[in-house]
């Protein structure tokens, strides 16, 4: 599945079949997509689901997908709590939510009470089940250091952002040890969807409503014509001083285009 590079991992040559037996499997460490990579396509088992198939499910949506390490997990529980209850916040954003982990739909059934009863918030996004980790395992996003009960590998807490066309925007990558922000993940949504429409860039720790960039590509003049030549603000800097017949300066800013 996917365009791949395949490198083995430490392991002995097996069946592959034993999930439990560390030992007879080999896991295959492919190279994850990355930024601007089209996310293949996924279908399984969901909890409530025998027949999800990811590219339906989102359509022409925009789809959050983050790995959580396994079910029954404190930080997890966290994770999962929070997304939940600011759901109605991506739905405003046309984003489709979907959670992954190495677990079966009984065990996410079972551990989606727990996050209600930890968090008092309501799962009701699929959350993709891949207890063999085969998924996983193509998807490059398996951690090796860390391990379950039985000793067999976790997966690495990711978070793709992916667009209608299914070309990823953003991935952020955490250790199993640290909880996500959802608060920095919805900025990061705002900043690639309001790029996206305006031909804009963020700059440092933006926020909603803050002003924005002008895309480094577009001319001054191109820039005059699309935000007015009277709502740009040039940065002056040392190194466009003396440049005569200068078509573009890189640091330009005007508001949040957004907010209009």
């Amino acid at each position: 599945m996917g365009n791949c590079n395949v490198k083995e991992t430490d392991g002995t040559s097996g069946s592959g079949n034993d999930d439990s037996d560390l030992d007879a499997k080999k896991f295959v460490d492919y190279s994850r997509p990355g930024i601007n990579d089209r996310f293949p396509n996924i279908a399984g088992t969901t909890q409530d689901s025998d027949d999800f198939d990811l590219y339906d499910y989102v359509g022409d949506s925009w789809c959050l997908l983050f790995m959580h390490p396994g079910d029954f997990t404190p930080v997890c529980t966290t994770e999962l709590g929070a997304i939940a209850m600011r759901e109605s916040e991506f739905s405003e954003r046309g984003v489709k939510l979907v959670g992954f982990s190495c677990n079966d739909a009984e065990s996410h059934r079972h551990w989606i009470k727990d996050i209600k009863a930890a968090t008092r918030a309501t799962v009701s996004f699929p959350l993709f089940c891949d207890p063999d980790r085969s998924n996983a395992t193509w998807l490059g996003i398996i951690d090796k250091k860390n391990r379950n009960d039985e000793g067999l590998p976790l997966t690495v807490r990711s978070v793709y952002f992916i667009d209608p066309s299914k070309t990823i925007r953003f991935v952020i990558a955490y250790p199993a040890s640290t909880g996500r922000n959802i608060t920095e993940i919805i900025r990061a949504i705002d900043s690639v969807q309001i790029g996206e429409k305006h031909s804009i860039a963020t700059p440092v720790d933006w926020e909603k409503g803050d002003k924005v960039m002008v895309n480094a590509n577009m001319t001054d003049l191109e820039a005059e014509e699309k935000f007015g030549k009277k709502k740009i603000e040039v940065i002056k800097v040392p190194s466009e001083r003396n440049e005569d017949g200068l078509q573009k300066h890189y640091m330009r800013y005007v508001n949040d285009p957004s907010m209009n």
